[in-house]
Formats: C-alpha cells, structure tokens, sequence
C-alpha cells in the first residue's frame, strides 16, 4: 500500500515574498528531501497552491489579511527553490483561493470510498509538510482525517513552519488532540 505525501503552499510568497518570514527558506532542502524519498518509494505526492484573484482584497480573507499574495500568475504564486524543481507533471496540484482544499478533500473522499468497497485504506498514511503549520497546513490536515478517518495523519513539525511560534505550538496541540501525529516535533 502507498503513502501520500501532500507539500501545501510551499510558494515564494509564503517563503521570502509578501507573507515570507525567517526560516521558511530552511525547509526547502528538508521537503525536497523527503519528496526525493517518497518518489524512491514509489509513493504518491501532492501539492496544494494557495492562489488569488486581482479581487484578493475584496475578499472576506482579503479583508482579515490585508496583504495581497499568491496571486495568480505572479512569481510569489510559485512553488519556492528545490522544491519547485521536483513538481512532476503526473503529480496532483491543488490550487485552492482558501485555508483548506476542497478539491484534495473531494479526491479523498472518493479515493476513501473506492477503498471501502473493497475493504481497505486508499494510502498507510497521509503526511503532510509545508506552510505555513497553523492555517494551511492543519486546515487540510483535518479535511485528510475527516475523509480519511482510518488512514493514519501525518505532520512533520521539522517540514513545516510559521511566522508565529506560540500559534504553531497551539496548533500542532490542537492537531495531537484530533488524533492527527505530529512527528519530529
């Protein structure tokens, strides 16, 4: 059985663009690593990109987080250094205008379903790397183990990050609590 290993918003925006911030950059060697292992594996890997409209302003989070980033067609829309460079065309890309994917939850659930009929898991674990830890990264860390509820959940801590330590801290607590593993912490 496969594992999954899902990158999200590893973007330059998020690294060393509008919303980047100290260390961020340090993960890209760590993620391209583990991506370069996942592949040796022959595992599955999966990205998502947070990605805005011209209107980012004039949006609800536009006006929660007034910074415009990740806009669409913009060098901070794209996946930052090493790990841009190991993006593969058969790989699934999940462009998401929110916190959380609802594509990559559809294809879940469906992957989950598929796996029910024939009484089994769709992967041995979902893992879950990237930024920033306590908005995108446990947004979609809860979708996987809401459509996944028998997959084991992943988050490397040493695979991802934010601008905001205690937040992170919180966040990796509130993820324990919700039976997701918070690995290398």
């Amino acid at each position: 059985m496969k594992k999954l290993l899902i990158v999200v918003d590893y973007q330059n925006d998020f690294v060393d663009g509008a919303l980047g911030f100290s260390g961020a950059e340090m993960l890209d060697e760590r993620i391209a690593a583990k991506i370069d292992a996942y592949r040796e594996a022959g595992d599955e890997i999966a990205f998502t990109l947070d990605m805005h409209g011209r209107d980012y302003l004039d949006t609800l989070e536009g006006a929660n987080l007034p910074v415009e980033h990740c806009i669409e067609g913009t060098p901070g829309a794209e996946l930052f250094g090493m790990v841009a460079e190991r993006v593969k065309a058969c790989d699934p890309v999940f462009e998401k205008p929110t916190f959380g994917s609802k594509e990559l939850f559809g294809r879940l659930v469906a992957m989950q379903k598929v796996a029910d009929e024939v009484g089994t898991k769709p992967f041995e674990s979902i893992e879950f790397v990237g930024l920033v830890s306590n908005i995108c990264v446990i947004a979609n860390a809860v979708l996987a183990k809401t459509a996944c509820p028998e997959v084991p959940i992943i988050v490397d801590a040493a695979c991802t990050d934010s601008f905001d330590k205690e937040l992170q801290d919180k966040a990796f607590d509130v993820m324990e609590g919700l039976h997701i593993q918070v690995i290398n912490r």
